[in-house]
């Protein structure tokens, strides 16, 4: 039987809903940070980045080993090619570290820049780190800085009005091409 207002509720497949003009970005990776939050990761047993490097760098995304810190991809990259910049050590702050992991992770900072502006044409950067809860950081129990990677018009509505980030590679394939000009640049 047909009622006057099928067409209203249901799609070409005839499932029940209301058609709308919104396109639909399936994600369902991400469900595991989303239903953790901020507060899934509390110590270093539990703690992705002090996980990452006991595993192999393409399944960590880490793109350089160096001797007190390592820089690997962010899995939810704002841009492609967003880098973080982790100690080995399973510290919160920047005040935590020591002064040989501070130059380190200012020296990688800088080379990442370089090695972004080479495989990429970057055209600017936002370098930050994101401590403690408040401060907004979605793993706040391991210290990480951010270097994002920035192009002229990079800066759409998509994010603004549909919640979402367009990347324009796989993390697979801008980890091997980071990794790959890292020593030569």
């Amino acid at each position: 039987m047909q009622y006057p207002d099928d067409e209203k509720v249901t799609d070409d497949f005839e499932l029940a809903g209301v058609p709308d003009s919104f396109q639909r970005l399936w994600t369902p990776y991400r469900m595991a940070y989303v239903k953790g939050g901020q507060h899934q990761f509390q110590d270093k047993d539990d703690c992705p980045f002090c996980a990452a490097p006991t595993r192999s760098d393409e399944q960590s995304l880490i793109v350089h080993r160096g001797q007190s810190c390592f820089v690997l991809l962010n899995l939810y990259p704002y841009n492609p090619g967003h880098l973080l910049i982790c100690p080995y050590r399973h510290v919160p702050n920047y005040d935590d570290i020591t002064a040989e992991e501070t130059a380190e992770m200012g020296a990688l900072a800088q080379h990442s820049m370089r090695v972004l502006r080479q495989v990429s044409n970057a055209k600017g950067f936002n370098l930050g780190m994101n401590q403690g809860l408040a401060g907004g950081a979605g793993i706040s129990a391991h210290l990480h800085q951010h270097v994002v990677p920035r192009w002229g018009g990079d800066g759409n509505f998509f994010p603004i009005i549909a919640n979402s980030k367009a990347i324009s590679a796989t993390l697979g394939e801008v980890r091997s091409e980071v990794a790959n000009a890292w020593d030569q640049v």
